[in-house]
């Protein structure tokens, strides 16, 4: 494998385990720099403020903060990251193989879907990381095979990003009011209420909770995380 340039690396994985695995696929081949690694969600901006990155790893379910272990609401953040850095690429690294899910990843702006049991791409994640940075998509063999599949095709309720962006924001941050929810998106509080009240009508639910459940059970935000065992 060649490359041109160091591509600097953050890594957001709430395993460290996990994290040593990608720093060891990483730094055993020349071309890579991982920066920096972190643990929440809420962690992102300042650490990509703090350190300069090429490529950020991302896992999707990993908790919000210290203090909040509901996930983060990745399909707010990615847009938001990708805005205020333009010249990352995001490749998320994830254990859901939720085709609903892969899609909206995309649609927000990563630029790439690997399931972390296709085991040959984690073996080759230089490879990926090379992919993405040089501007190109990468989707392991199963999250490919995923997207191609229209059995797996459940159906999204058609909303939009931005109803699932808030949605997700709903889920990372449930005693959150309208006007947090609002002042986060950078919108009014009517269309926080319009968005989350067509989501409603959409997937044939009365309010946060349940639009959250239905969203989850379709794939469409990320899960609750498993329970741990005492």
């Amino acid at each position: 494998m060649m490359t041109t340039r160091t591509i600097r690396v953050t890594i957001l994985d709430d395993h460290q385990s996990i994290i040593d695995g990608y720093m060891y696929r990483l730094t055993s081949v020349p071309g890579f720099d991982v920066v920096a690694t972190l643990s929440y969600g809420e962690q992102l901006e300042p650490t990509l403020a703090a350190h300069a990155s090429d490529v950020l790893l991302l896992d999707i379910n990993v908790p919000t903060s210290a203090g909040n272990p509901n996930p983060y609401p990745i399909l707010h953040d990615i847009p938001n990251l990708l805005q205020k850095y333009p010249d990352l690429s995001i490749l998320v690294i994830s254990m859901y193989a939720e085709r609903s899910l892969i899609r909206a990843v995309m649609e927000v702006g990563a630029s790439g879907y690997v399931l972390k049991d296709d085991q040959a791409t984690i073996r080759d994640l230089g490879n990926a990381v090379q992919s993405v940075a040089s501007g190109g998509i990468y989707f392991s063999q199963k999250a490919s095979q995923l997207l191609l599949s229209q059995k797996n095709s459940t159906g999204n309720g058609q909303l939009s990003a931005r109803q699932l962006e808030a949605l997700s924001l709903c889920a990372a941050y449930p005693d959150w009011t309208s006007a947090e929810l609002a002042q986060k998106m950078s919108v009014s509080n009517s269309t926080v209420r319009n968005l989350l009240s067509g989501a409603y009508l959409r997937l044939g639910v009365h309010n946060r909770a349940g639009a959250i459940a239905k969203a989850r059970q379709l794939g469409l935000i990320t899960p609750d995380p498993p329970l741990q065992a005492g």
